[in-house]
């Protein structure tokens, strides 16, 4: 046996081995060299959706198509079974080019002269999409084989089909089977009949030419032809055949979900490289609110406009956000964000702030008499006076004297700062004055529809205010503690109460849910000066509600109160939300409850502003002898010396205690912690205090008259 046989045998497969090898690294480094450009594939549009995942609005790409992102789970399987009964009936299992129907193509052409049935598979198109050329060639067609092999190589079957799904052409700016059954269907192609799913196979094979909206026959007998043809393949049956081919074709171009614009807008915007922005609106209620703003705007028949917040209390979340009508006068102007004059919907939390202070209660009783604030004198909006009348029934009421006398007694430079801490952003009025003044109580301040469903959503949630949540990903942050558990049921109560307006008599208002599980709703009106803006809010045990009614360009409109324009729609709206129980709400343990004033601390009885105090004050000086009046100065209110106001207590578990200091105020101090009383030691004159755990502690000392102190500490137990 000749020896160099088998030596020659051995060369040979080296050779190949070698060839192999280096055919492959070629391949290898071409690929590296020459990856596949997805540019066209990520510049898609901009699509903004609900907590569900579903499409609020989208935005065009940059090269102003619609292209939306789609992939084999975005449509229904009876599409991409036409599909590939259609395009590639073999895409499942070649390797991006078709071996047999690129033999069949070329005996097709060699034998007819011309081009029967063409080769090109869907891997084919996806490479054709992605870098589209003028016109087409044989060079053309192999490179798009070569991209075809390159997909295949470094992406799955699915991936593929999603470059596909997403780039093809249906005519016009649209791109995407998503895009194209939003257009031609208004509907998602998650669900599509056999006639539906045919013509979207139809369109990318001619899409200027078959156009539904410009050529409406052209694109029915294309659909029909697709139809003929995947059912000879064994893709549809002859009775889904005969359903399909009567069904008619559209004839229209719709436009695509407009839903929250001026949210999506504003999101979109601020991540303008994010492709896909989860929100946390829910599509149906947000609808309800555009469909309701849209009857109440008609029937107002004016220039007016008409803004609405929903929020899932529970959640925390944005669920509805319409900022107006876009195609009104001015409708780019976003009405959800825009500064106004709240009216006397910060009332509620005036007295909530004098509720947790124990200075005042639901059943002290207020003068609604003229009193006069330094130059200014408050006037109600009726321009008359009731006389002394509890806080419940001021409030109910919308009164607003007593609103005046209790931000007097809480302060208005320490509410300004209050309402800044949790979160919202008052727009003061500009010009020489204080800023923080009490004007605050009726509206001298800028806030937003976002503003106010901030702040009520914080009643609902025990006081404590968290910024409201409008993405999908977004945590719950941390909250700032307004008012305690007893001041936010107190004025959920009393706002519960309120009357309704004229023609409704719903049961609504039970703050117990006695009724058979009717809504709960805590509600207050507003109307700024001069008739500019006309507020709701409302407060269930699931959401919150805001309405503001007014004009863009903050023009008058003589006559419309939040009471008679507002509320309405609030109501309207509570009444289309989904429902909820109405649960007996006891008061929590740190609401102080009475039945009738005189059970009242005598202190907190009779609510006299400071501005009243120091009046009476200085009259009683007036009428002493001039000796005496120079000396006898009315007393400073109370101010506590210890603990230092934020400071952190590093207190011993057991029996340590912290000790309390204060000076000032008038009579007997009584010192009140986390809104309870300190229990009183008549042996001592400065109590003590024993922490029984960490975290912050909230220290209040009142005098007889009712001024008061606050402060905040931190509190460290640790162990001896």
């Amino acid at each position: 046996m000749d020896a160099r046989g088998p030596k020659k045998t051995l060369r040979i497969v080296r050779t190949l081995v070698v060839a192999s090898l280096a055919a492959v690294g070629s391949l290898l480094a071409l690929d590296r060299i020459c990856p596949p450009d997805l540019s066209r594939y990520e510049a898609r549009s901009v699509e903004v959706l609900d907590a569900d995942g579903r499409l609020l609005r989208a935005f065009t790409a940059a090269d102003g198509r619609w292209r939306l992102k789609a992939t084999p789970d975005d449509v229904d399987p009876v599409y991409l079974k036409l599909l590939k009964a259609y395009e590639d009936q073999r895409f499942d299992s070649h390797p991006g080019v078709d071996p047999l129907a690129t033999a069949r193509a070329a005996l097709q052409y060699a034998s007819r002269g011309r081009i029967v049935s063409g080769a090109s598979t869907l891997s084919m198109q996806a490479a054709r999409l992605l870098q589209p050329q003028a016109k087409r060639s044989f060079t053309g067609k192999v490179v798009q084989a070569a991209r075809a092999l390159q997909l295949e190589w470094r992406y799955s079957k699915d991936e593929i089909l999603s470059i596909y799904l997403t780039l093809a052409p249906f005519g016009g700016n649209i791109e995407g089977v998503r895009a194209a059954s939003l257009s031609y269907f208004g509907k998602e192609p998650k669900r599509l009949t056999p006639a539906e799913a045919a013509l979207l196979v139809a369109l990318p094979q001619s899409p200027e030419r078959r156009r539904p909206d410009r050529f409406p026959d052209r694109a029915h007998a294309a659909r029909d032809m697709v139809l003929q043809r995947v059912h000879e393949r064994g893709a549809l049956d002859a009775q889904a055949l005969s359903e399909a081919l009567a069904q008619s074709a559209p004839d229209r171009r719709l436009a695509l979900p407009r839903l929250a614009p001026h949210l999506s807008q504003m999101l979109a915007s601020a991540t303008p490289s994010e492709r896909a922005i989860h929100t946390t609106i829910r599509r149906e209620i947000q609808s309800t609110a555009a469909r309701l703003a849209g009857e109440e705007r008609a029937r107002a028949g004016d220039d007016s406009n008409i803004a609405i917040v929903v929020v899932d209390n529970r959640k925390g979340a944005v669920v509805a956000w319409h900022g107006g009508d876009v195609d009104a006068r001015q409708g780019y102007v976003d009405l959800v964000r825009a500064k106004r004059s709240p009216g006397s919907t910060l009332k509620p939390f005036i007295y909530g702030v004098a509720f947790d202070d124990r200075v005042a209660n639901p059943e002290t009783l207020v003068d609604d008499t003229p009193i006069r604030f330094g130059e200014w004198m408050p006037r109600n909006f009726d321009r008359d006076h009731q006389g002394t009348l509890t806080i419940r029934r001021a409030l109910q009421q919308s009164l607003n004297v007593p609103a005046v006398a209790a931000l007097d007694r809480v302060g208005a430079a320490r509410f300004l700062a209050l309402l800044r801490q949790a979160g919202v952003a008052p727009a003061l009025p500009r010009g020489p004055g204080d800023p923080a003044s009490l004007a605050i109580a009726l509206g001298g301040v800028g806030l937003s529809p976002l503003d106010l469903a901030t702040l009520y959503t914080g009643l609902a949630r025990d006081g404590t205010v968290r910024p409201l949540r409008l993405r999908a990903e977004q945590p719950l942050a941390d909250g700032f503690r307004l008012m305690g558990p007893g001041a936010a049921w107190q004025v959920r109560d009393v706002l519960a109460n309120s009357p309704l307006p004229d023609g409704w008599t719903a049961p609504m208002r039970a703050i117990d849910g006695r009724r058979g599980g009717d809504r709960v709703i805590a509600f207050k009106t507003g109307t700024s000066y001069g008739f500019r803006d006309a507020w709701a809010a409302g407060v269930s045990g699931a959401y919150t509600v805001v309405i503001w009614t007014g004009r863009a360009d903050g023009a008058p409109l003589p006559g419309r109160i939040g009471r008679d324009t507002a509320l309405p729609i609030l109501l309207k709206l509570f009444e289309r939300l989904p429902g909820e129980d109405a649960v007996h709400t006891p008061p929590p343990p740190d609401a102080l409850i009475v039945a009738r004033n005189s059970d009242l601390p005598p202190a907190m009885r009779v609510l006299i502003p400071q501005a009243a105090r120091l009046h009476a004050a200085t009259a009683t000086l007036d009428r002493r002898p001039a000796s005496s009046a120079a000396t006898a100065l009315p007393p400073k209110p109370p101010r506590i010396l210890y603990p230092v106001a934020n400071s952190t207590l590093e207190v011993a578990s057991g029996d340590n205690v912290v000790p309390l200091k204060a000076e000032g105020g008038t009579g007997a101090l009584r010192w009140l912690i986390d809104g309870k009383p300190l229990a009183d030691d008549r042996f001592r004159a400065d109590p003590l205090w024993r922490p029984d755990g960490n975290g912050r502690a909230r220290l209040t000392v009142i005098d007889t008259t009712g001024r008061s102190a606050t402060i905040e500490v931190q509190i460290r137990l640790a162990s001896r």
